[in-house]
């Protein structure tokens, strides 16, 4: 009898521990918040050496985090780089940008925000979703607990039910706060908060027209008596170098929208630097969130943004090319439980926006599915050092636009090519970056760089076979 007693006090012991271990694991995986920006490069940022642009909450992250100095898109457009974020995959895997079919779902089943739900997270999305999705309703609501998105359209300015306006950016991080407050500890949570800031009101074509980049009133004090100097490549021969096919294109067309005055730049200008400004101030307020409910200390921080801009380097708007400023965007992770650093940590790796779903659930201790095509950042944030990385990536742009020419090419570490293949005859670009940074000449006929061509051309074809097998 003593015995059967002590077997089945041995049993309950072991029991409790087991359900306390469970329980413990739970609490122990981290909170995720991930800002995802719209429009915005790589270079737009105080902490990566901008002499104007004030964004201390970001430099905060990135002092005490990992800031990727060398992060790229795979496609430079918002949809399909949205898609490829939630997906892991390349724009020729889930085929999806701007009039294209809604990612399959096939491709949704494995999302970071599905398998994070899945695994017993708590997810929330908060802003521009940005994609179309097949079985909408029934899918959403297995990714997220909470959705709350922008309208698919709109101003920047939201008209309130008692008359007032408030800015977009604002409401939005009013979400991302009562989201905050409404989490237990005893749950983890994995909150993405997508800004429509600092995308342009593209409706408002009058020329010489104002409020192209419509900013919070909280900033609009800013930049008020400073002159931004015009980019290094506003030179008009640069644009004059390019074939018909660019100097006709879409970029082309935004250029006159807000940049080819002295006025309209000046304006515009300060409008899109006080927009950046505008999302900073409210980050720091969902940031604040976290502190005041005791989750500051178990919440990674991830920011960064869906494509690049010209803002009127080579005589161009927009984004959708080949080019450094159209594909590099920002990457700042924050991880709270690594010891903190007094001077910010930068990464030169390249860095993709594919990485971002696979970082996701690493971070969440979740196996990343077999179909990804990116690779988790983690390893990186812990300074494990790693044997091999990547050298090179696809870029592309798929969209059916009669004024965005379509490309296929690769991004190297010292050389880039780009393949716009339905010109006819095809167009192809090679650049030197050691040599030529800022990409200024074309080197495909100059007889000394037939092999790097060649080779690029090969690893071009050999990678885009492979990733949408």
């Amino acid at each position: 009898m003593k015995i059967k007693v002590l077997l089945w006090s041995l049993l309950f012991s072991l029991l409790f521990i087991a359900c306390d271990a469970t329980k413990k694991n739970t609490v122990e995986k981290p909170n995720i918040l991930f800002f995802l920006i719209d429009d915005q490069r790589n270079d737009m940022m105080s902490c990566a050496g901008h002499p104007i642009i004030q964004t201390p909450t970001i430099d905060n992250l990135a002092k005490n985090g990992i800031r990727f100095t060398n992060a790229f898109v795979t496609t430079s457009i918002c949809a399909a780089s949205r898609a490829s974020i939630l997906t892991g995959l390349y724009e020729s895997k889930h085929t999806y940008t701007f009039g294209k079919n809604p990612i399959k779902t096939e491709f949704m089943d494995n999302s970071y925000p599905f398998l994070l739900k899945k695994s017993g997270y708590e997810t929330g999305f908060i802003g521009k979703f940005g994609v179309s999705i097949e079985e909408t309703d029934s899918m959403l609501i297995q990714m997220f607990d909470i959705y709350k998105p922008s309208p698919k359209s709109g101003p920047h300015f939201v008209q309130l039910t008692n008359g007032s306006k408030r800015h977009s950016t604002e409401i939005k991080g009013d979400e991302a706060v009562q989201f905050i407050k409404n989490q237990s500890k005893e749950k983890p949570f994995c909150l993405s908060v997508s800004f429509n800031a600092v995308h342009a009101v593209d409706s408002n074509l009058t020329p010489g027209s104002k409020g192209h980049y419509p900013y919070p009133q909280a900033v609009s004090h800013l930049y008020e008596n400073i002159k931004i100097p015009k980019p290094d490549l506003f030179d008009s021969a640069i644009y004059e170098n390019h074939p018909e096919f660019f100097k006709n294109s879409l970029n082309r067309d935004r250029f006159f929208w807000r940049w080819d005055t002295e006025e309209k730049y000046q304006e515009n200008m300060r409008a899109y630097y006080r927009m950046i400004s505008g999302y900073d101030h409210v980050m720091k307020r969902v940031i604040n969130a976290l502190k005041e409910n005791g989750l500051d200390k178990n919440t990674i921080i991830i920011f960064s943004a869906d494509n690049g801009y010209y803002m009127g380097n080579r005589g161009f708007a927009g984004k959708w090319s080949h080019y450094e400023e159209s594909l590099r965007i920002p990457m700042v992770i924050y991880d709270p439980r690594v010891s903190l650093n007094t001077t910010e940590r930068t990464n030169d790796e390249i860095a993709l926006n594919i990485d971002i779903p696979a970082t996701i659930l690493d971070l969440a201790g979740i196996l990343q599915p077999k179909l990804y095509q990116g690779k988790s950042l983690v390893p990186f944030l812990n300074s494990t050092q790693i044997e091999t990385w990547r050298t090179n990536f696809l870029c592309e742009h798929r969209m059916e636009h009669d004024k965005i020419p379509k490309y296929v090419g690769i991004r190297g570490q010292r050389y880039v090519y780009a393949n716009y293949y339905e010109q006819n005859p095809p167009y192809e670009y090679l650049h030197d970056l050691q040599k030529d940074p800022k990409q200024l000449e074309n080197l495909v006929h100059n007889s000394e760089y037939n092999a790097v061509l060649q080779d690029m051309r090969n690893k071009c074809d050999s990678l885009e076979n492979k990733i949408t097998k």
